[in-house]
């Protein structure tokens, strides 16, 4: 079972391929932001990698970051991975402080738009 440390909040046990942005929602309890609802269609789901970080991501999200222009090394969309390994997220795009009303849509268990895997 992947250990995930989210910076200031705790440790915590998640099932294997369970989508990052669920397990900082559902596990940790953060107020992690999804406002597309884990479709890589916007960047409000980022987080920055302390240590972990994957070695792959899918094209979805190498588009939205690019597009969106994110060039931040260890900055990645939380609802593009999956917790197959240990990792230590710093929270950067919070509910908190954010002036949304809400958290975001519902997010699905797998990863959409369906994966393409590709290397970062």
């Amino acid at each position: 079972m992947p250990k995930l440390t989210v910076q200031g909040v705790g440790e915590f046990d998640v099932a294997e391929g369970t989508r990052l942005v669920k397990a900082l929602v559902e596990d940790a309890k953060t107020d992690q932001l999804h406002a597309c609802g884990g479709n890589s269609r916007c960047t409000t789901c980022r987080v920055k990698f302390v240590e972990g970080e994957p070695d792959k991501m899918t094209e979805a999200e190498k588009e939205t970051l690019r597009a969106r222009g994110v060039t931040e090394p260890g900055v990645r969309l939380s609802c593009q991975i999956a917790c197959d390994s240990d990792m230590t997220v710093e929270l950067i795009s919070r509910l908190e402080g954010s002036g949304r009303a809400d958290q975001g849509s519902p997010v699905a268990a797998e990863i959409q738009p369906p994966p393409v895997w590709t290397s970062k």
